[in-house]
């Protein structure tokens, strides 16, 4: 289950940067109260990987 758990947060993450390259690709950057949002929830989410990595 610990397999299954890594790979489905690699996944995810995979996901968002396949969704920032689309962004990116189709000018969404252009409306800025959204773009500083996702990017918001982004750190966010890094953050809170990298403590579940940290955690034991």
């Amino acid at each position: 289950i610990r397999n299954m758990h890594t790979n489905g947060a690699s996944f995810f993450f995979i996901c968002i940067y396949l969704h920032i390259g689309r962004g990116l690709y189709y000018g969404s950057y252009l409306y800025k109260e959204t773009w500083n949002t996702g990017v918001i929830l982004l750190l966010l989410v890094m953050m809170t990987a990298f403590v579940g990595y940290v955690l034991p």
